[in-house]
């Protein structure tokens, strides 16, 4: 290699190293104003929830950005003779009397605040979409046909175009110059803002929203724009939320993975080697991801009817083994550079939010097709979400421990924190053609052995860039009891048992005309943090020949 083109080499990687700090600067700055803007908005919002100056008996302490910021979590070190009690919020409060402070969130803001606050929007206790989640979703209505984002809140939506359009987020000034994102038909450019900007974003509209809102004129008090941008969800059609660029599923579910193990290995040889050691996952086809309510044909593929002849000489017919697999999915919203590594603990500042997900599986064309390079056709025929993200912060109070991993992990996997998984209840129901409905699976998405960052930081660990819109599913959530299955495939012991439904039906798999319905939250009613559904109906195959 000549001088000259080390040279080149070296400038480059110069400019590089240039590009890349000069972004983390700016992400560090982003968080620098996001701290300053939230004690402003806050104050503004919840006049009553944040008084001016907090008081014990040993000193009086001005308001701080710590306490105001749901996610900054500034801690020093007090000297002897501290003390500390609780705020009305709960926001922990350790005092001394040189006045060292210690300030930190025993939960999040939004579920301290939300969690006992009402909306003047109507809002059903068992509603998934409380003040407390505020989901942001693509929409569009038959007198505007345009594709445009929405948030939920109780059975309405609300239409952040004509909301941004009337001056609705003249208050909240971090977006002021980005407004258009309000406009756009899908919630890429959104996403794309970073998780401050969500953050502030959900926050200004859970004030919006809020029965004791500091700004009623904008909308609560305002019936021409309620009349505009307040639509039943009755009167909503819902698109895909992101455009999505790629699509990764992860086999992140132990107790799944176990139970296929055990039906084609036998129980010694369940889980393969590297299962404990590294996130299993393989690329999805982003195409044929759809939202809920899509209908989902039977498709056609080489089987191989009977495994035990010989030769091995498959047919090409419709799918007779034909499954769902109960998993969730996440949104990212940050981009990584190509060659660049996510470290685990910086992951989530790299995720948007999390939907519903329905991998329909043709089982019968992946035992054939899969050896040796993984599933393909039997996968790519549909993958159903649910059209509402509910955004990363609305689960942060969910977080819990997962399925522990006793195995000594590679160190770009270890996470400092621990109760790194989310605890979404799980149901999922069958509704026969002739309208019996039974709920078959009951399960949590806590039953997943790594974190969604240790799934980003795995998928980026070769350099692989993601970028925002692509979407992570998490692999099929399976509980240990009977009917906490995430797969028709294991309740049924791969065919050879019947699922028992409601009016003295049974199935092996999926029929025609079945429909399959997956419902997930967390938290209390009156303050659930719900996904709504994910839905799809079985339609015939078609008549190739």
């Amino acid at each position: 290699m000549s001088q000259f083109q080390t040279t080149m080499i070296s400038d480059a990687e110069r400019d590089t190293r240039t590009v890349r700090q000069a972004d983390r600067q700016k992400h560090k700055t982003d968080r620098q104003t996001e701290t300053a803007w939230t004690e402003r908005a806050l104050a503004e919002s919840y006049p009553s929830t944040y008084p001016e100056k907090l008081s014990c008996s040993t000193c009086v302490c001005a308001r701080s950005p710590a306490l105001l910021h749901p996610f900054i979590h500034p801690r020093r070190k007090p000297s002897r003779g501290s003390h500390s009690h609780n705020t009305p919020t709960n926001i922990q409060h350790t005092h001394t009397h040189s006045h060292t402070h210690t300030l930190s969130l025993t939960r999040p803001l939004s579920s301290v605040t939300m969690s006992n606050s009402q909306s003047w929007v109507p809002v059903s206790p068992k509603s998934h979409f409380s003040l407390a989640n505020i989901p942001f979703g693509i929409i569009s209505t038959k007198s505007d046909p345009t594709h445009r984002p929405a948030v939920a809140i109780g059975d309405h939506a609300l239409d952040l175009r004509a909301f941004a359009k009337a001056g609705g987020f003249h208050a909240l000034p971090s977006v002021q110059e980005r407004i258009a994102v309000f406009s756009s038909p899908t919630l890429n450019d959104f996403a794309a803002l970073g998780r401050p900007v969500h953050r502030d974003v959900r926050s200004y509209l859970q004030s919006i929203l809020s029965d004791n809102t500091p700004h009623a004129g904008l909308l609560k008090d305002n019936a021409a724009l309620r009349k505009t941008a307040l639509v039943p969800l009755a009167e909503v059609r819902n698109h895909l939320p992101l455009a999505i660029g790629d699509y990764t599923d992860f086999y992140a579910g132990k107790n799944h993975a176990y139970n296929l193990g055990v039906l084609f290995r036998g129980p010694d040889n369940a889980l393969q080697p590297n299962y404990v050691h590294l996130p299993v996952a393989y690329h999805g086809r982003a195409s044929s991801v759809v939202v809920s309510g899509t209908p989902i044909r039977r498709p056609w593929g080489q089987i191989l009817k009977d495994p035990k002849a010989e030769p091995k000489v498959p047919v090409l017919a419709p799918c007779e083994r034909l499954d769902i697999e109960l998993e969730m999915g996440m949104f990212m919203c940050r981009e990584n550079a190509l060659g660049e590594p996510v470290p685990v603990d910086e992951a989530e500042d790299h995720i948007f939010g999390y939907v519903l997900m329905n991998d329909w599986s043709a089982r019968d064309i992946q035992a054939w097709e899969y050896v040796p390079l993984g599933p393909f056709t039997a996968k790519n025929l549909g993958t159903s979400i649910s059209p509402w993200v509910v955004l990363a912060d609305a689960l942060e109070a969910s977080k819990t421990a997962g399925i522990e991993n006793t195995t000594e992990l590679q160190p770009y996997l270890r996470e400092s924190r621990k109760n790194n998984v989310l605890g979404v209840q799980l149901e999922v129901d069958i509704i026969t053609a002739s309208g019996n409905k039974t709920t078959i699976s009951r399960t949590n998405s806590r039953n997943l052995l790594w974190s969604w960052p240790q799934m980003i930081a795995h998928h980026t660990i070769t350099g692989c860039n993601l970028r925002p819109g692509d979407l992570l599913g998490s692999g099929t959530i399976s509980g240990t009891e009977p009917g906490s299955e995430g797969s028709i495939l294991e309740q049924t012991q791969g065919g050879k048992q019947t699922v028992k439904l409601s009016g003295g039906e049974e199935r092996k798999f999926l029929q025609d005309g079945d429909t399959m319905v997956i419902r997930g939250w967390s938290g209390e009613e009156g303050a659930l943090v719900g996904f709504g559904e994910v839905s799809g109906t079985i339609e015939a195959a078609l008549k190739l020949f």
